[in-house]
């Protein structure tokens, strides 16, 4: 039997990639889409395993054959998208697909499998938390925490475009409403 769709999208931050590999380890047959990319491998990176690496001319060649179920410019040249190709593989596979892909690309995943497809919205319990949040994991420069933070309030406003809103002030709560939401789905 063909799979389903489990769609997450939260600003940076947000807890989402945790949530996620909590739900990883929950026997709920799960596999992630391996998203396509424009930009170089980075350190270990190999095609087929953390991202299908393409030119950015071969990513505009499979744009323009409609190929992918969404994808965005995010730098000049610097593609990302997901092929339709590798989550039909996976589905066929009776396998259910977890994204983690930002609010456009959720809503646009969401419109094309329909009632197929759960889309969830991870969010923070404030800006100011989810500021802490990023400052806190040492990753970022004091820039790009800033525009981490100014892309947090556009997609915050995309929350309710999604099947539920699952904030997270306390993780475990967090990871508990997520695993009862796509149980009582995938149970469907």
């Amino acid at each position: 039997m063909a799979g389903k769709l489990i769609i997450f999208s939260a600003p940076s931050g947000s807890g989402k990639s945790t949530i996620i590999n909590y739900l990883l380890q929950k026997g709920l047959n799960l596999r992630f889409s391996i998203s396509a990319t424009s930009r170089a491998p980075r350190g270990n990176e190999r095609n087929g395993v953390e991202y299908y690496f393409m030119t950015p001319d071969e990513f505009r060649r499979h744009i323009a054959a409609g190929d992918f179920l969404e994808y965005e410019e995010v730098y000049a040249d610097k593609f990302y998208g997901t092929l339709k190709s590798e989550v039909e593989r996976i589905l066929n596979e009776g396998g259910n697909v977890i994204f983690d892909v930002d609010v456009v690309g959720g809503c646009n995943i969401k419109k094309f499998y329909g009632e197929r497809a759960l889309s969830l919205f991870i969010q923070p319990p404030s800006i100011e938390e989810l500021k802490r949040r990023l400052i806190s994991r040492g990753t970022d420069s004091a820039d790009v925490i800033e525009n981490r933070l100014a892309k947090a309030s556009y997609e915050l406003s995309f929350a309710s475009k999604f099947d539920a809103v699952i904030v997270n002030d306390d993780l475990k709560k967090a990871e508990e409403k997520a695993l009862r939401l796509i149980r009582d789905f995938l149970n469907k």
